[in-house]
């Protein structure tokens, strides 16, 4: 089980909230879309595998590198994660091009704060809104199924 968040944005309540309902659900593997915004954030997704981009209200790059070592890249970036091809982006630019384009069983992405989930041709495409609330006032992270592509939101 994976879990997609985005746009922390420093709220250490909510990303701990979401940590924790991640360990009830047996989720291995974390995928951050961006603005985490401060280093201190984390070790909060120590427990999972993690892998990260950098947002553009991130700061502090060397020292968040530091915690993070390779975790944490510019987007866009790929990994593959149980045998998937996932593409990680926080700005969506380029969305449109690398979702047509196939090459991925996931395409995740942040930025916009905007709860985005849908499937086009192999590609699950997930915006996990934001974790923060800030915006939108609603808290939100996105746990996947790799096997099936099959999710749920989850309000933090």
């Amino acid at each position: 089980m994976w879990m997609v968040i985005s746009d922390t944005h420093d709220n250490l309540e909510k990303a701990r909230k979401a940590v924790k309902e991640a360990k009830n659900r047996g989720v291995n593997v974390v995928f951050h879309c961006g603005d985490v915004v401060a280093p201190f954030v984390i070790p909060i997704f120590d427990d999972f595998k993690l892998h990260a981009v950098f947002g553009n209200n991130d700061g502090e790059w060397l020292f968040m590198k530091e915690k993070a070592g390779d975790a944490i890249a510019k987007g866009p970036r790929e990994v593959e994660v149980d045998g998937k091809k996932v593409a990680i982006m926080h700005e969506p630019f380029l969305l449109d091009a690398i979702v047509r384009s196939q090459m991925y069983d996931f395409v995740f992405y942040g930025h916009t704060h905007q709860l985005d989930i849908r499937k086009e041709g192999r590609t699950l495409v997930v915006n996990p809104g934001e974790a923060c609330g800030c915006l939108t006032g609603k808290s939100t992270a996105v746990f996947v199924n790799p096997d099936d592509q099959s999710y749920e939101v989850f309000e933090i």
